[in-house]
């Protein structure tokens, strides 16, 4: 088991659906043209604020989206030269671009539809400079990418950028294996969901209700 087990919370109950964690995201990871690793779903229809339901009676409700970090994760058994590994200290699924041959074995593992991109050219940008932290990896062609809890940001004692952006505070981070932290106290007291339990992949995302 993992020293850690980071986990992130998002209480649905206080998200707005404003996207800043996703453009967040983009920025902070310099992410190329038309590559989103965090996005925000709206559970009514395949457009950005479709309601639930039938007019009077509607209802928003949204879901971020993004790689559940798996305590038990598909892409690591899959993955013929272990690009897409857990990292031992944080519980963290990485991606080492170095080692990734392109295959797709892990987007095809991932039960969790659309969380991971792959880069069929060289990454093209609107900007002819980098944005976000200079410590983020180089993105490659032929390769996969997911969001990374922003690992560069880790390193330094920092928290992902999603979580310091949200103007509902509708995201937490913490170490579910340290009993006295945020994380571990809102799961105790909180209801929750996690996305396809069925699978047995024990996300380290958790969806509070």
């Amino acid at each position: 088991m993992a020293e850690q087990r980071l986990a992130m919370l998002i209480d649905t109950k206080r998200c707005i659906g404003c996207n800043s964690c996703a453009v967040a995201c983009k920025i902070e990871n310099n992410l190329p043209n038309n590559i989103w690793w965090n996005r925000v779903l709206a559970v009514g229809g395949d457009h950005l604020d479709s309601p639930e339901g039938e007019y009077p009676n509607l209802k928003m409700h949204n879901i971020t989206l993004a790689c559940q970090h798996c305590e038990n994760p598909a892409c690591v058994k899959v993955c013929p030269v272990g690009a897409t590994y857990k990292d031992p200290e944080t519980g963290v699924v990485r991606q080492d671009y170095d080692k990734c041959i392109g295959c797709r074995m892990c987007m095809a593992a991932c039960p969790y539809t659309g969380v991971r991109s792959f880069n069929w050219e060289e990454p093209q940008y609107h900007l002819d400079f980098a944005v976000g932290d200079r410590d983020v990896a180089a993105h490659q062609k032929h390769v996969v990418e997911k969001c990374t809890f922003c690992w560069h940001r880790l390193a330094k004692g920092l928290a992902p950028a999603c979580i310091e952006v949200c103007s509902a505070r509708a995201r937490y981070f913490g170490d579910l294996n340290d009993p006295s932290s945020e994380v571990s106290q809102l799961i105790r007291e909180r209801e929750y969901k996690q996305l396809l339990p069925e699978r047995g992949t024990n996300p380290s995302v958790y969806y509070l209700v």
